[in-house]
């Protein structure tokens, strides 16, 4: 027609610009956000409220323009929510499995109804997630509501549950987190972030209209994140999670630490991931998923691509054809813009070269989209990438480096191997420490798949039947949890300082002299780095009885040595082999029964009988752990969509494990079994109230076929041998039975890198019941083992 101004389809395709959105999303959206004037209240038990007198904090919409405000929440106001969530969890919590699981199968309902509203507001407030996504969380947990009580029987649900986010957080990672908790029949607190603010309360508003009671799902804004911490003070609170980047789940860890309550960290923004193209790749599909994934998505990971020598000039070829014409990408400030140009600066003068869609601007906050190939595994600008469109190209010869550079990174979230050998591809998956590895695809993801955050990468599992163990405790009454109470003031720097009663025993006459005992580190048993000693006092206190190496952080450092040698190949053994290595342990135990027994008595003051009760109790748990060896393994869930996936068990690496004083040996054996029958490597530091029996157990350990140096027994100062655990990057977890000190100082420091911690606060009147078999109490502690991993494999 004359004079029409609408554009051609070549145009469009031209431009490729954005179509308008939908007039009806865009209202009902808006329409929300007028209906509340704009300002946007906190959600408590099932309505928004808005105290007088209260800051808020602006948000913005991707344009510039002012969008809405969110209320930032006091301390009156978590009092308030935590009440209600008290309330809320007793109502949620009194419906059976069948009520709940309806409720959340009509919010998946009620949500694909307002799907277009909830869609357009995730796009205002730039927190991307499509209704498609939370309807098949909804619809996955719903299904887990229904089943809790039938294939997790023997676990209780939490209480009150806090899912803290970070301000970059996206609303699906949050979401990850709130249905399983509710599905479980905790009640839970949102804290999210800026962006995922409005999403959150939106969704809590449709929640409530689908039959979720009053108070079981509360949100509350705030300024940062020193809300959550708030909150997790709060008495109520019986467990924190938190979706998000790494320095404020670092933060969040250090201002929680010594309140007795657990958090567990998902970091899963700013993560740096391998995309590894290998010769016999579609190359093709490969270039143009790294450029989605790269350039063409909301980044929440940083990718670094590397590619096989053999096909390199291949792939910058299709590099250089499929960029040309691409736009520049906006960045948030004009300082990222510095940063970026930086960046670049630094990786020319190291010899990169640049591939670009277009020549960058002199200014602005924006820059095209950048390959920078030559790049080096220690570049500044591969270590610390900065926050825009740069992809360093890094090159590899063969397969095994190619694992080896995928592995060179402190982070284990995921990465993407293309080829179109099967055989190869399941090789390297198995071998890259990464929580996902997608075959032949990207940023796939599903609720029916756990998924661990390997290294710093994460503490806790997500996803499918063993993400929801975080939210669920055993219902046995033998394994309390952590004592509520009040941070102490500490110098961090110095505890674990305290200088030990140390001696050197006179071997001068070796016949009157107590008996002088060796620890175990790398399979043989030898004296402590030091050299020096500490006095074991007899039942009474009276007389000395042995003496025992007085360890140190050497002796530490040494241990993990020993371990990391070890360890990957004792991870690969099949996992009947692993029973066979326990069960022969148990047998040695059994030979050893009358020595451990006669130890157990003279170091506790127990009655022969009862020593000898124990040493039976623990060759029938390291029966148990080897039975469990091969029981408990992964499988292939099934996908909504085309394809396969493998579900894995991992060991965690090396583990540090503080050992209680009380049933020296049956504690021992307990989590030795669990640690080892799972792949990892121990070292172990005896309580040093009753260190004895551990020692005499090293002649076990050294008749057993157990390899050498895959458990390492170091005696010395509870605290000293702590502090060498919690600083050593190389220890994955630690396991601790001390003082709430001792908690305190580990969940502070443990942060850098990350660290998963099982930490337990010793009492005087024992603490555990480790006599107990309960089925939930062991399963407890063998999932505390390990970390899972998930393989995609995409079909056509």
């Amino acid at each position: 027609m004359a004079g029409s101004t609408a554009k051609t389809v070549h145009d469009i395709f031209q431009s490729m610009e954005y179509g308008p959105a939908a007039t009806s999303s865009a209202a009902t959206a808006q329409a929300w956000l007028d209906h509340h004037s704009r300002s946007l209240g906190l959600f408590i038990d099932g309505k928004f409220v808005r105290p007088a007198d209260r800051q808020s904090r602006s948000l913005a919409d991707s344009k510039g323009g002012n969008l809405c405000s969110t209320v930032c929440a006091a301390q009156d106001d978590v009092s308030q929510c935590a009440s209600s969530a008290v309330k809320g969890h007793k109502a949620w919590g009194d419906l059976s499995c069948y009520q709940r699981a309806k409720v959340l199968l009509r919010s998946a309902s009620v949500l694909g109804q307002h799907g277009p509203c909830v869609s357009e507001l995730c796009e205002l407030c730039e927190a991307s997630c499509s209704p498609s996504s939370l309807v098949r969380l909804l619809q996955y947990y719903s299904s887990w509501a229904q089943l809790r009580d039938t294939l997790i029987a023997n676990w209780t649900p939490l209480g009150v549950v806090a899912a803290v986010a970070s301000d970059d957080c996206s609303l699906y990672s949050l979401m990850l987190k709130v249905l399983p908790a509710l599905a479980m029949g905790n009640s839970v607190i949102v804290v999210p972030g800026r962006t995922s603010a409005p999403p959150a309360l939106l969704l809590a508003q449709l929640l409530m209209g689908a039959g979720l009671p009053a108070g079981a799902l509360n949100v509350l804004t705030g300024s940062d994140m020193s809300l959550g911490a708030s909150v997790a003070q709060n008495a109520s609170i019986s467990s924190v999670t938190y979706s998000g980047n790494k320095q404020d789940g670092v933060s969040l860890c250090k201002a929680t630490a010594g309140m007795g309550v657990p958090v567990s960290v998902s970091p899963n923004i700013g993560a740096r991931c391998p995309f590894i193209i290998f010769e016999s790749a579609d190359i093709d599909s490969a270039v143009d998923a790294v450029l989605e994934a790269a350039f063409k998505k909301k980044r929440e990971v940083h990718w670094v691509l590397c590619v096989q020598e053999s096909v390199l000039d291949s792939v910058v070829a299709r590099l250089r054809h499929r960029m040309a014409g691409m736009k520049c990408v906006a960045l948030h400030s004009d300082g990222d813009r510095g940063l970026v140009d930086s960046a670049v600066q630094g990786a020319q003068q190291q010899g990169a070269t640049l591939v670009q869609s277009c020549a960058a601007p002199p200014s602005g906050a924006q820059y095209p989209p950048t390959v920078l190939c030559g790049a080096a595994p220690s570049s500044p600008f591969v270590v610390n990438p900065p926050p825009g469109p740069l992809l360093p190209l890094m090159t590899f010869r063969s397969n095994t480096e190619a694992v080896a550079l995928g592995n060179h990174s402190p982070h284990g979230q995921a990465a993407s191997i293309w080829t179109e050998d099967l055989t190869l591809a399941l090789e390297a998956a198995k071998s890259l420490s990464v929580g996902s590895v997608w075959v032949n695809s990207h940023s796939v993801s599903d609720p029916c798949l756990p998924v661990s955050g390997h290294k710093d990468s994460g503490t806790c599992t997500d996803g499918g039947q063993e993400g929801l163990y975080q939210f669920l405790r055993p219902s046995s009454s033998s394994c309390p949890p952590l004592p509520r109470s009040s941070p102490v003031f500490m110098d961090y720097s110095k505890f674990g300082t305290a200088a030990s009663p140390t001696i050197i025993p006179d071997d001068s006459d070796p016949a009157s002299a107590p008996k002088v005992y060796l620890q175990f580190v790398g399979g043989k048993p030898c004296k402590s780095v030091s050299g020096c000693s500490v006095a074991v006092q007899s039942p009474g206190g009276g007389s000395v009885l042995a003496y025992c190496p007085d360890g140190g952080r050497k002796d530490v450092r040494n241990a993990v040595e020993a371990a990391v040698k070890v360890q990957p190949g004792w991870m690969k053994k099949s996992p009947s082999a692993r029973a066979q290595s326990l069960y022969s342990l148990a047998k040695g135990l059994e030979a050893k029964r009358r020595d451990l027994a006669a130890s157990i008595n003279a170091q506790t003051g127990l009655s022969m009988d009862e020593a000898h009760e124990e040493v039976e109790l623990s060759i029938a748990r390291l029966s148990d752990w080897a039975a469990y060896c091969d029981k408990v393994q992964g499988g292939t869930p099934p996908l909504p969509q085309c394809g396969s996936a493998l579900s894995l068990p991992e060991a965690l690496g090396v583990v540090g494990i503080v050992l209680p004083d009380n049933t020296p040996l049956l504690s021992m054996v307990t989590l030795l079994g669990a640690a080892v029958g799972n792949g990892n490597a121990v070292v172990m530091v005896p309580g040093q109230k009753y260190p004895l029996p551990a020692l005499a157990f090293i002649q076990v350990l050294q008749s057993s076929d157990l390899p050498a140096g895959l458990v390492n027994i170091i005696t010395g100062s509870r605290d000293q041998l702590t502090v060498a655990l919690a600083t050593h990057s190389v220890i994955k977890a630690i396991w601790y039975w001390g003082s709430a000190e001792g908690c305190q100082y580990l969940q502070y420091s443990c942060t850098s890198p990350l660290k998963t911690l099982r930490l337990s606060c010793q009492k005087e009147d024992g603490g555990k019941d480790w006599a107990q078999s309960h089925p939930a109490l062991l399963e407890e502690t063998w999932r505390s083992a390990v970390q899972w991993k998930s393989v995609w494999i995409p079909t056509a």
